[in-house]
C-alpha cells in the first residue's frame, strides 16, 4: 500500500516514517509540506519519492491510498475529512480532535467516503501492552482493581505547538490522553465518571499539570499524573487483589532495546523478586503502519474503530470540564 504524509512534523519525520519504513507491507511514497523547499529536503533525507509543497497537491496523487496525519490538533479533523473526501484511507495522530464535537465530523465523512479512518495510538500495537492485557484478562493478578500512570516531560519553549493553546496545546491532550487510552484498554469498558485538578501556565494558559481519577464501576478505577513541565517518566501500574504488573517504558520504549513488565505476587512487599518478562525488539510505529494497512486493503477487521477515539474524546472532555467545575463530571457514552 502506498502511502502520503501531510505535514513535516517532528513526530513524523523522526518516529513514524523512518519505522514505517522498516516494513516491507507499505511504501511511503509522497510527503507534502507547506515549504516545499523545506519537504524536499526532508523527503531527500528520508528516501522519500515524492515532496509535494502543498497538502492539497498530495491528495490529488491518485497513486496514494492511504495518509498519515501528524498536523498539529486543530487540523487533524479538517484535513482528515479532505483526505476522505480525496478517496484516502487516513491514520491520523492522537488526539482525534480538540473535542467530541469536532472529533464527531470524521462520522459522516467516514460513511460518505467509504473508506477508513484510525487514530494513531501505537502502544496498542505493542506486545508488552498486549501481554499486560492478556495477563490481566486471565486473572494471573486476581480480579483488576486499578491502574495508576504516570506520564511527563519538560517544554517551556514558547514556539513548540504543545505550548499554544489555540491550537490544542496542554499536557492532557498531548499526552494525557495515553493515561485514558491505557486503562481503557486494560479494563475493557468505559469508565462512567471521572475527576481532575488542572494547573495552567501563566503565560501559554495551556495545562501544564492534570491529575485525574477515573471511575470504571465495579471497584475498578484510574488515575493519572501528567505533565508538561515535569521531570521526564512514564510508569504504569497495574494492580489486582493477588498481584500486579509494571509496565516499566510504557509509552516511549526505546526500539532498539528489548521492552520489559514486571509481575510481582501480593505477598512480595515491592518489585525486588518480580518476576521480569522481556520482549523481543521490534518498533511500536512499525506495528501500528502494518495494522493499519492491513485494516486499509480488508486482511483484517477494524480493532478500534472512530467510534473509540470520540469515547476517548469525550471522557478527556469530561477530565477538562471537572477541573472547571472541581467535581465529578459524568462521562456520556451515547
Amino acid at each position: 500500500m502506498k502511502w502520503g504524509v501531510i505535514s513535516t512534523a517532528n513526530i513524523g519525520t523522526a518516529k513514524v516514517i523512518p519505522a514505517m519504513q522498516q516494513s516491507d507491507k507499505l511504501e511511503i511514497l509522497a510527503i507534502a509540506g507547506r515549504d516545499l523547499e523545506k519537504t524536499r529536503e526532508v523527503a531527500e533525507n528520508l528516501r522519500i519519492p515524492r515532496a509535494y509543497g502543498s497538502y492539497e497537491e498530495l491528495l490529488a496523487d491518485p497513486s496514494i491510498e492511504a495518509v498519515y496525519n501528524p498536523l498539529p490538533n486543530h487540523l487533524h479533523v479538517e484535513w482528515t475529512i479532505k483526505a476522505l473526501e480525496a478517496g484516502k484511507h487516513v491514520l491520523c495522530e492522537k488526539p482525534i480532535g480538540m473535542n467530541t464535537e469536532d472529533a464527531q465530523r470524521l462520522l459522516d465523512a467516514r460513511e460518505k467516503s467509504g473508506k477508513q479512518v484510525l487514530e494513531a495510538f501505537m502502544v496498542r500495537h505493542h506486545p508488552q501492552w498486549k501481554h499486560a492485557q492478556e495477563l490481566v484478562a486471565s486473572g494471573q493478578i486476581g480480579e483488576l482493581t486499578a491502574v495508576q500512570s504516570i506520564f511527563t516531560y519538560h517544554n517551556t519553549d514558547p514556539s513548540n505547538v504543545r505550548n499554544k493553546k489555540d491550537i490544542g496545546g496542554g499536557g492532557l491532550l498531548d499526552i494525557g490522553c495515553y493515561c485514558i487510552v491505557g486503562p481503557r484498554y486494560i479494563v475493557g469498558r468505559e469508565p462512567v465518571r471521572v475527576v481532575s485538578l488542572m494547573d495552567k501556565d501563566p503565560k501559554f494558559g495551556t495545562d501544564r499539570l492534570v491529575s485525574g481519577m477515573l471511575d470504571f464501576g465495579s471497584g475498578v478505577q484510574a488515575s493519572f499524573v501528567c505533565g508538561t513541565q515535569s521531570a521526564a517518566v512514564q510508569r504504569v501500574h497495574i494492580l489486582g487483589t493477588e498481584g500486579r504488573i509494571e509496565i516499566v517504558m510504557p509509552y516511549n520504549p526505546v526500539p532498539e532495546n528489548p521492552a520489559v513488565i514486571r509481575v510481582g505476587t501480593q505477598k512480595q512487599p515491592g518489585f525486588d523478586e518480580a518476576r521480569e518478562i522481556t520482549f523481543p525488539v521490534c518498533n511500536h510505529y512499525t506495528l501500528q503502519g502494518e495494522t493499519a494497512t492491513a485494516i486499509f486493503n480488508g486482511s483484517i477487521e477494524v480493532d478500534y474503530p472512530i467510534e473509540d477515539a470520540i469515547n476517548n474524546m469525550k471522557i478527556l472532555d469530561s477530565l477538562a470540564r471537572s477541573a472547571r467545575t472541581g467535581s465529578w463530571e459524568m462521562v456520556d457514552h451515547k
